[in-house]
């Protein structure tokens, strides 16, 4: 659109406050704005002068504009936000993002089920969240559950259910986690009033929760039934301590989001703080691409916007580095000089610098950035510094994963011209073991795994690390040397903790400097192996796929079990007692029989 066919059309822009609409020739939608006048600002992009190329492209391409007419400044703004976030126009602020983020869904049924989803269903739940770190919302759901009692299992409970009889109660409650509702031991209204202690601890307000713990304890006490009461009190002392740790400023400062913004280049980051009562709940930092001449303060503002929409925030007050216009209803800025917002403002600058710089070393240890010439030098660096015979076009690494001593799986990872190669990446549960064994895992898996590739006359890699050192190194060689391949490709092992590289055989290990690219490249391999394994290894505990250790031994079934895991709570505390103590609940035979099978564990 020229100056000239603009000037034609700008008596007929509306003077009141809206949003307007830039389309090309083809009818798509190029750039959406607010503005409190529609002519005034319309107007301004057809007789400024431009400082960049790409505003001044923009305006080239406008073949017609539309309008929406609103009430209010803050109508406009709210509006302006709906529309790019749904059609993402060409030249607004983009946001370099496109994560789903878990919730917590306390689910509509009877007794409500509390768990972890991704997936939000209109059927009358009720959604937490979002939360940005799926470590973080599985450890907010463990630290709940060690203060709230609540159910974890499936069972339809409805009235007619617990009034039939049809379930009995399982571990969960005779491990005290769980009060029962579904043998009708908890009422519904005991069972909601822990449902809203959560809804509390998910808000961070834990004065609440303390005050009812402390009432639980106070009846359990003039009942004169004082272990209930020291449960209770323990309770209170893990929240305070919590609360201890959570609270980062004044709690008299209430609920406020803090945001702060780092230019670089055409690239924004903007970090969020989330404050309830004192208390840091929620934290986020964004980046996003600069299409025009947008100013700090409007990054900024569209940012404020989007995070608190996602984030459902009900705060009333914003703190921010520089001024904004910020036209939501009854919303305080704040930009503040001293004191604890200041201190709460210079904790999100701390945020949002280090998310640069490590956004930053990310991208030095990733390959994907780098031209095929730099990936090029840096695998030949590779094979100079481990002196291979030929160049590690093609990488594979083995991790064994287990936990806490049980239930132990293991996984292969494959990397191709220095970039991870997903075809390649496998997956064992270990079949021979028995127990925790490092070393005989390690050799049935590369054993397994190499016996396929050439019964399938696969091509072998010309380099294989093996995480876990020496032992695990020798456990694998013996499995390269029974399928008479030792020759066809170089096999080193890894140490955990110094990162050291050992070769077959050798006394002495190599020590790579700590900043060179090929133990960068080493670390990356290491690390997808290790994010492979363990998430294979999650998957299969949320799936309920792992048997219980001791119900794998030989005469020791479920109801054994359970009855140990009741008195003694983990296998771990088990393997500590003495034939007596274990015998006082299962019978000396059984005892026997369990303390054999330690003892044939140990010896391994």
């Amino acid at each position: 659109m020229t100056q000239k066919e603009f000037s034609a059309i700008s008596n007929t822009i509306p003077t009141q406050p809206g949003i307007y609409k830039y389309f090309n020739a083809a009818n798509e939608l190029l750039y959406v704005g607010k503005a409190k006048h529609l002519r005034k600002r319309v107007s301004s992009y057809f007789s400024k002068t431009f400082t960049t190329y790409k505003t001044h492209e923009l305006v080239q391409r406008i073949h017609h504009i539309e309008f929406t007419i609103v009430n209010s400044e803050q109508d406009a703004f709210l509006l302006e936000n709906t529309l790019i976030k749904e059609f993402q126009p060409k030249y607004n602020i983009s946001l370099k993002d496109g994560k789903t983020y878990p919730y917590i869904v306390i689910k509509k049924e009877p007794f409500p089920r509390v768990f972890f989803t991704r997936r939000k269903i209109n059927d009358g739940s009720q959604y937490l969240g979002p939360y940005t770190s799926v470590v973080k919302v599985r450890e907010l759901l463990s630290f709940i559950k060690q203060n709230i009692l609540l159910r974890t299992c499936k069972l339809n409970l409805t009235d007619s259910n617990i009034k039939k009889g049809k379930f009995k109660v399982c571990l969960e409650y005779h491990l005290g986690n769980c009060k029962g509702p579904c043998e009708g031991l908890q009422t519904a209204e005991d069972y909601n009033e822990e449902l809203q202690q959560l809804v509390n601890l998910l808000k961070g307000k834990l004065s609440p929760v303390i005050q009812h713990f402390k009432k639980e304890m106070q009846g359990h006490v003039q009942k004169l039934e004082f272990e209930m009461a020291g449960i209770y009190q323990k309770k209170i002392e893990h929240l305070q301590s919590y609360q201890s740790r959570s609270t980062v400023v004044n709690t008299k400062i209430g609920t406020v989001d803090v945001f702060t913004i780092l230019e670089d280049g055409n690239i924004a980051y903007v970090n969020y703080l989330a404050v309830s009562d004192g208390t840091i709940v929620q934290t986020k930092t964004i980046m996003l691409e600069k299409k025009l001449e947008e100013t700090p303060a409007e990054i900024l503002v569209f940012a404020a916007a989007l995070l608190r929409t996602t984030f459902k925030s009900e705060a009333k007050e914003i703190i921010v580095p520089i001024e904004i216009s910020y036209p939501e209803q009854g919303t305080i800025i704040t930009i503040p000089r001293s004191g604890d917002k200041k201190n709460l403002l210079s904790l999100s600058e701390k945020n949002v610098n280090y998310f640069r710089e490590d956004l930053k070393k990310k991208k030095m240890l990733n390959l994907e950035d780098k031209t095929e010439d730099e990936k090029l030098k840096v695998l030949l660096q590779l094979q100079k510094d481990l002196q291979l015979s030929a160049l590690p076009l093609h990488i594979e690494c083995f991790d064994n994963s287990n936990l806490q001593g049980s239930f132990p799986v293991s996984a292969v990872v494959c990397f191709k011209n220095g970039q991870p190669s997903k075809s390649g990446y496998r997956r064992f549960n270990v079949k021979t073991v028995v127990g925790i064994n490092d070393f005989a895992t390690m050799k049935e898996v590369v054993h397994r795994h190499y016996k396929r590739v050439l019964d399938e006359k696969g091509e072998l890699p010309q380099l294989v690390i093996i995480d876990g050192g020496k032992g695990q190194l020798s456990a694998a060689m013996e499995s390269i040397t029974a399928l008479n391949i030792p020759g066809s490709t170089t096999i080193v092992g890894l140490a955990k903790n110094e990162e050291e590289i050992f070769f077959p055989g050798d006394t002495q290990s190599i020590k790579l400097p700590w900043d060179s690219e090929s133990l960068k490249l080493i670390r990356r391999i290491r690390d997808e192996v290790h994010r492979f394994g363990i998430t294979y290894h999650r998957n299969l505990r949320s799936k309920g796929a792992f048997k219980n250790e001791l119900e794998q031994i030989k005469g020791i079934g479920k109801a054994t079990a359970n009855l140990l895991l009741k008195e003694f709570k983990s296998v771990k505390n088990i393997r500590s007692k003495t034939a007596e103590d274990i015998a006082k609940i299962i019978g000396k035979g059984k005892a026997d029989l369990l303390l054999s099978h330690f003892k044939s564990q140990a010896m391994l």
